[in-house]
């Protein structure tokens, strides 16, 4: 019973990184109907920055900070100076080019960095507390469901109580009729992207401590499970997304504790194969969205 509670609160702090990037994919998804491939590939790019600039002033949070702002720039240059020139008439150029986005910044962070892995600290202890002799979670632990709990209220707020949210998605579902209407889609869709991005760096940033390090492909398994996850809840869903994050991070808890750690990509591959054929629209998706 200990091991299963164990593997329960360490499954749902793993799947609140993987709720984050989850949200990333959405507000993408949400803003221009494309599944970025090159997401994880832009969200380590970001934790190098933050890797840099913890190195020159010995602070980690300068470099979170950091970490947050290349995100944002990131995503916005990405979509202005390379999506929006892409021929959108066929779904399939978007995701070419956000394929090959991923080999040219995985490129030159590896010529850049090298691509031994770097070490990634932590703010706050990962050591688990234990409560009635049981290990529970870790500070770190609630630090990461508090900053992810933050940034998931915080988009709810901005897409459905505020008038820049509600351009938002106007933009994304009738960018003509929002057009006529004086909305800068082109804006819009910037800003979206800008915010996916941040996101993403956010999730690298709270699950790159977890893992072996830093490297050019550290989130490259995070990504699929962040996907799967995404597309568990529906991609048009961030309610949605946030709870195929837990359930994922859940089911590769599971897996790694009582079956071994390598088993999680087969199970990753085996759960986004089963959402794909019993329901591709994800267990949130809206009627409406799945009938386009």
């Amino acid at each position: 019973m200990d091991r299963f509670l164990f593997l329960t609160l360490d499954g749902l702090s793993r799947g609140a990184v993987y709720a984050a990037f989850a949200l990333a994919l959405v507000l993408i998804w949400r803003a221009g109907r494309i599944v970025n491939f090159a997401q994880g590939a832009m969200a380590v790019a970001a934790a190098y920055v933050a890797y840099s600039v913890t190195a020159a002033t010995g602070s980690y949070w300068l470099g979170f900070g950091a970490a947050l702002l290349a995100g944002l720039l990131l995503g916005a240059v990405v979509d202005v100076a390379v999506m929006r020139l892409v021929d959108h008439r066929s779904p399939l150029n978007p995701v070419i080019v956000a394929l090959g986005l991923v080999l040219l910044i995985q490129a030159v962070l590896g010529m850049v960095y090298g691509n031994e892995y770097l070490p990634s600290r932590a703010p706050f202890s990962r050591t688990a507390l234990t409560v009635g002799g049981t290990a529970v979670l870790s500070p770190y632990d609630l630090f990461v469901f508090a900053t992810v709990g933050v940034v998931g209220a915080a988009l709810v707020w901005i897409f459905t109580r505020t008038a820049i949210g509600l351009r938002m998605r106007a933009a994304a579902f009738a960018p003509e009729v929002s057009r006529l209407l004086g909305v800068n889609v082109g804006g819009m869709l910037t800003l979206g992207w800008a915010l996916a991005s941040g996101v993403g760096a956010l999730a690298a940033m709270l699950v790159i401590p977890t893992g072996l390090g830093l490297h050019p492909y550290a989130m490259d398994l995070v990504f699929v499970s962040a996907f799967t996850a995404a597309v568990l809840g529906g991609l048009d869903s961030p309610p949605g997304a946030v709870v195929g994050g837990l359930g994922v991070g859940l089911l590769l808890s599971y897996v790694s504790g009582y079956a071994g750690g390598d088993l999680i990509p087969l199970a990753v591959l085996a759960l986004l194969l089963t959402v794909l054929l019993l329901r591709p629209g994800g267990l949130f998706a809206p009627v409406t969205a799945r009938r386009v």
